[in-house]
């Protein structure tokens, strides 16, 4: 059974950095797309990063601070974010797939709240 887990809830101040990591289990997922996607209140649910093999794609808003990897001995992933603002307070969830034929993803996680204080 897959199960990603992560991190707990993280509270920090703007112009800040923090590491976002999720913990993949019931796989071996070195050949999945792994992603991070971000869900503020009142908005949609939106993708932040991604990567497949040793590609990364960004969003264009965390483009030069989000840094996505991937520690396939550990099978987690990670999300480095700094310089972070209030407008990155957001449940992030971390998210998996097999499949490249499809831009959905099929495996998610609990979500990961973060805060960003001004």
């Amino acid at each position: 059974q897959v199960q990603l887990v992560e991190s707990g809830v993280v509270l920090v101040q703007a112009v800040g950095s923090l590491i976002l990591s999720c913990a993949a289990s019931g796989r071996t997922f070195s050949s999945y797309r792994m992603a991070w996607f971000c869900l503020a209140p009142g908005k949609e649910r939106d993708f932040v990063a991604g990567i497949n093999w040793s590609a990364t794609y960004y969003a264009d808003s965390v483009k030069g601070r989000f840094t996505i990897s991937m520690d396939n001995a550990k099978n987690t992933v990670y999300l480095q974010m700094i310089s972070l603002k209030p407008d990155d307070t957001a449940v992030y969830y971390c998210a998996a797939d097999s499949q490249y034929s499809t831009q959905s993803y099929s495996y998610w996680g609990q979500g990961t709240q973060v805060t960003v204080s001004s």
